[in-house]
């Protein structure tokens, strides 16, 4: 099939994903467009795509599901028999269902999603576990499993749907009761509020958090330019305590193409 451009579609709160996604879609030989997913109020629907586009759609995993806003924003675009990889960036823990999810959601409005890509990156909250993911050695492989997608795509005249793990119905979403707030530090200058993928952040009112709103996806504390906020530390000892056993030794990356 004839690829001539490559959409590069990633929620990234805290910017792992997007390095992993930038990765691969520096391996393939055509032009590049980036869509964030994370822009609040953001018209997605304006998206449609044809068979010549591949798109590359990347998302964190929170725990072993898509995130939300990236489900709604993903659900609004329209493929065209498009040929899609999907990644599953997680944070060295596990990805779940993650996969399946997003392959699912993407196949209902128009896409063929020929590849899946599970990445282990930096754990977003706990970021001692996977630090510094993806490494050399990730993006090592990364180009390797691109060659593979790119070698799949010029032998095949009609792109076949990828097998992915995963359960169906999906496991239920619990959220991290971690929600980050402002220190006294804090200068109220909105730069969290303008980032929130959710808008759990108060425009008018940083300093407030609205936490039936908030995902802990930890871009506020991320873009913070004063560092001013952060999730209580005894929740952020226990959090580290419950997922130890299983995020300190390092996973593998996972890759799976049609046949």
């Amino acid at each position: 099939m004839t690829i001539t451009s490559i959409k590069n579609i990633y929620f990234s709160p805290t910017g792992k994903t997007k390095e992993t996604a930038d990765c691969l879609a520096s391996q393939f030989p055509f032009a590049c467009d980036c869509i964030d997913l994370s822009i609040l109020g953001k018209d997605y629907s304006a998206y449609c795509f044809d068979k010549g586009t591949l798109c590359i759609v990347s998302v964190p995993s929170f725990g072993g599901r898509v995130p939300g806003p990236a489900l709604q924003a993903l659900s609004k675009m329209k493929g065209n028999e498009t040929p899609a990889v999907i990644v599953a960036a997680f944070g060295n823990r596990a990805y779940e269902d993650t996969l399946l999810e997003l392959k699912n959601t993407l196949e209902t409005v128009g896409f063929v999603c020929v590849a899946a890509i599970a990445a282990s990156t930096e754990h977003s909250i706990i970021r001692k576990f996977g630090a510094g993911r993806p490494d050399t050695k990730d993006k090592e492989e990364l180009a390797g499993y691109a060659a593979r997608i790119l070698d799949y795509l010029n032998r095949t005249k009609a792109p076949s749907s990828v097998t992915v793990p995963g359960n169906d119905p999906y496991k239920d979403v619990h959220t991290l009761p971690l929600t980050p707030v402002a220190s006294s530090s804090c200068s109220e200058c909105g730069v969290c509020a303008k980032a929130c993928p959710t808008g759990a952040i108060s425009f008018s009112h940083p300093k407030e958090t609205d936490g039936s709103r908030c995902i802990s996806c930890m871009r506020c504390i991320n873009v913070c330019p004063s560092h001013s906020r952060l999730c209580d530390p005894r929740m952020l000892a226990a959090t580290e305590q419950k997922i130890g056993t299983v995020c300190k030794t390092r996973k593998a990356n996972e890759c799976y193409i049609a046949s």
